[in-house]
């Protein structure tokens, strides 16, 4: 048990999805108060079965960010926010721009304002992600890379993510934003590609499927969620964290052809077929990216979970669970 979170009341928005499940059982294991928000909207990734663990030791509100009035109830009292809630597909973002901005904006935007009337000393740390940097100039992309998305979802990202450090700096609200990268593990969405086009791949290995693989040759690093959890309860009690935004990434370096082979060895059969990009992905598409995170590392941070040891972990979850999620 980490006694730093004991009794700490500590709220996690997005918390019966995939990052914030996972968050939210660390916490309750360092005695922490935790009150859950999630909309349960069916194509946004919450899911009970990921709570079902610590259901007795966590609050859950089935309530949506975009309620202004009921955030301002929420945030009274707490004492951390993890603000993870989000739209997360990027062709969904494309086909309902208007959506995504309310969430991944607009609704960020109310969040900040309630925190900034009721309770400015509260800690925030918001889930951002490194589709805002586009196409990349150079590699590994490092926080000093310009940032200009290739689609909805990431203009919104960033504008959400540029609320919180505005309100950081100009109200003392302690926020700093996370760019996460590509991360994986029990409890991710696998029904569709909305969330990770890792987990499509996981639902149809364990099938007996073949998967599709779009291009192939593109870079990637990964995190599994255990290393994103730790980075985000460091980003909580770190003072150097406050008012700035760090790249979370993996030294192993990977093409998503490489990836779907670890991936059938570690499932020990599978198979997957390679496809040119639909003109659609392809206008919107980063090429290669992978992070140089070591602006976090000099916080103490380090990825732990190896890529075979992650997809083993992952597969083992979904075998015993699979019916849960598909």
């Amino acid at each position: 048990m980490n006694e730093a979170w004991l009794n700490t009341r500590v709220l996690i928005t997005g918390g019966l999805g995939f990052i914030g499940s996972n968050l939210a059982r660390r916490l309750v294991g360092s005695g922490a108060q935790v009150t859950l928000v999630d909309s349960l909207i069916p194509e946004y990734g919450g899911n009970v079965r990921n709570i079902a663990d610590i259901r007795d030791r966590v609050s859950v509100n089935l309530s949506d960010v975009r309620d202004r009035h009921g955030f301002r109830a929420l945030v009274q009292g707490q004492q951390v926010l993890f603000n993870l809630a989000g739209q997360t597909s990027h062709q969904d973002s494309m086909n309902d721009p208007f959506t995504d901005l309310d969430i991944n904006a607009t609704s960020q935007l109310a969040i900040l304002e309630a925190c900034r009337s009721i309770n400015p000393g509260i800690r925030i740390v918001f889930a951002s992600t490194r589709q805002i940097y586009g196409r990349p100039d150079y590699l590994p992309v490092d926080e000093k890379h310009p940032v200009r998305p290739t689609d909805v979802n990431g203009i919104n990202k960033m504008a959400g993510e540029w609320y919180h450090i505005l309100y950081n700096n100009v109200y003392g609200i302690r926020a700093c934003a996370l760019r996460l990268s590509n991360t994986y593990g029990r409890g991710m969405r696998i029904k569709d590609a909305r969330q990770t086009f890792l987990g499509i791949w996981i639902k149809h290995v364990l099938e007996g499927h073949p998967f599709s693989v779009w291009g192939g040759e593109q870079l990637r690093d990964f995190n599994h969620v255990d290393d994103v959890v730790d980075a985000m309860l460091l980003a909580a009690v770190d003072e150097r964290a406050a008012g700035k935004v760090f790249n979370l990434g993996d030294s192993d370096i990977i093409s998503l052809r490489s990836l779907a082979d670890r991936l059938i060895k570690a499932n020990g059969s599978g198979a997957y077929e390679i496809h040119a990009f639909p003109e659609e992905r392809k206008r919107i598409d980063i090429g290669d990216y992978y992070a140089d995170f070591s602006s976090f590392a000099a916080l103490g941070w380090s990825p732990r979970v190896r890529l075979a040891e992650g997809l083993r972990d992952t597969l083992d979850y979904y075998r015993a669970n699979l019916a849960d999620y598909i």
